[in-house]
């Protein structure tokens, strides 16, 4: 029987002595310490930073186009244009429409702001037949607008005017009248700065092509080529 104790005894102390030399084990799932950084993996989305400054990813949309600068055609400025039809004092009456188109590009600085073929608009602001004994005849047309690039400007213009008394005896309007449109034309053709103001002194741009016959009603076919000067300035977008 003693010895039946001293034997559970030792087995007690060996199961002790067992117990107190067994190690912890470490813990396999600890939490990370806080604010710890997450390696970037070869082939996994975590850790991902943003593209540097200027990269494609980061690359802004292409600038917008500037607005297209306006070109201002300061008073004065000459025009001539070529008519698409007829016109006469005869058979034409205030209010009526014609059309035409720009003869010479009209420039400033160098660039072409109106260019040659460039459609314009008119109105017939007087139309008088000549009477069969005595009277006078007139015609006088001004400017409206033209077209540029698809984009119509509203322009006003001083007149273009002829008028007939008795036995064929006629004058002329627009600051002198009597300059020939070839001469215009060529002044136009040579250029320089601004567009012409001033090309020919005093009354630039007389009326060609319109016929003064006897009698007759003035007539101005088509094909004429007629030229005006700008009384407001106008701002043509390019």
């Amino acid at each position: 029987m003693r010895l039946k104790s001293v034997a559970l005894a030792t087995a007690t102390l060996l199961l002790v002595a067992a117990g107190c030399s067994k190690k912890p084990e470490p813990a396999s799932n600890a939490a990370a310490p806080t604010g710890a950084t997450t390696a970037t993996g070869t082939s996994g989305t975590a850790g991902t930073t943003a593209a540097p400054p200027g990269s494609a990813a980061t690359a802004s949309a292409p600038a917008t186009p500037s607005a297209p600068q306006p070109f201002t055609l300061p008073e004065g400025t000459v025009i001539t244009v070529r008519l698409n039809e007829r016109v006469s004092s005869k058979d034409s009456s205030p209010g009526d429409r014609f059309t035409a188109t720009v003869a010479q590009p009209v420039q400033v600085d160098g660039k072409d702001v109106i260019p040659k073929g460039a459609t314009v608009t008119g109105t017939v602001t007087d139309a008088k037949a000549l009477g069969k004994i005595k009277g006078s005849a007139t015609l006088r047309l001004v400017l409206d607008s033209v077209t540029v690039n698809d984009t119509k400007y509203d322009i006003h213009t001083s007149a273009v005017a002829r008028s007939m008394q008795g036995k064929g005896k006629r004058t002329a309007e627009f600051g002198g009248g009597g300059a020939a449109a070839g001469a215009l034309i060529g002044g136009l053709a040579g250029g320089g700065k601004g567009l012409g103001i001033g090309l020919l002194a005093g009354g630039a741009a007389g009326l060609a092509g319109g016929a003064f016959t006897g009698n007759k009603d003035i007539v101005l076919p088509a094909e004429t080529l007629l030229s005006f000067k700008l009384l407001k300035p106008v701002d043509v977008k390019m």
